[in-house]
């Protein structure tokens, strides 16, 4: 399977609890909910298509809890987002939950990064990560991340936990596609292109 993972980004780079106030306010993080302004047709268009093409999700314990506290409750079998996450497997990476209860989850045991690498290797389209900001740090300092789908909203927010954080391997990225929405959210793809390159104007 290939592995994509889907972030929303303010321009700043911070990741932290787009969804809601009280998604995550760890280290004392005030600005939780700081993507919903933005949402119109353009990002729903967007989110329905890349979950048209999972085929099975890799979520960390806090998305994870996120998730299971909401979508099991949308039963409309037409809503498409809803539809996938209900019913295709799901990989917990934890080390502190015990059990999943969600329909069709399951924890990963032991070595995360040597559980994700044989779950790539399995038939299949994609393996989508959705935020897990801590899990999508791991991956991408295990060079495990073959596509990136970068949403950046139109605001910064000075303080907040990062998907890149500082002493990040260092590497390059290719675009591969980009887009815009009504509201001003950049939605760029990216594809791994090797080792960060150096050179000068002068």
């Amino acid at each position: 399977m290939r592995l994509t993972m889907h972030t929303f980004l303010t321009v700043d780079g911070v990741l932290q609890a787009p969804g809601g106030p009280n998604e995550d306010s760890d280290a004392g993080f005030e600005h939780g909910g700081w993507s919903a302004p933005y949402d119109d047709q353009d990002f729903g268009a967007a989110m329905t298509g890349w979950f048209d093409q999972a085929d099975a999700f890799l979520l960390g314990r806090t998305t994870y809890q996120i998730f299971a506290s909401y979508w099991p409750k949308v039963t409309d079998p037409g809503n498409p987002i809803a539809s996938k996450l209900n019913t295709l497997p799901k990989y917990v990476a934890s080390t502190t939950l015990q059990d999943v209860g969600w329909h069709n989850s399951s924890l990963l045991g032991g070595d995360v990064v040597a559980e994700v690498a044989k779950l790539k290797e399995r038939p299949g389209g994609e393996l989508q990560v959705h935020g897990s900001g801590q899990l999508a740090q791991t991956l991408i300092d295990h060079d495990l991340v073959d596509e990136y789908r970068l949403l950046t909203f139109p605001v910064h927010l000075g303080s907040g936990k990062k998907l890149f954080r500082d002493g990040a391997r260092a590497a390059a990225l290719r675009l591969t596609s980009t887009s815009s929405t009504s509201t001003g959210v950049i939605i760029a793809t990216y594809e791994p292109d090797g080792p960060a390159r150096y050179g000068s104007f002068a």
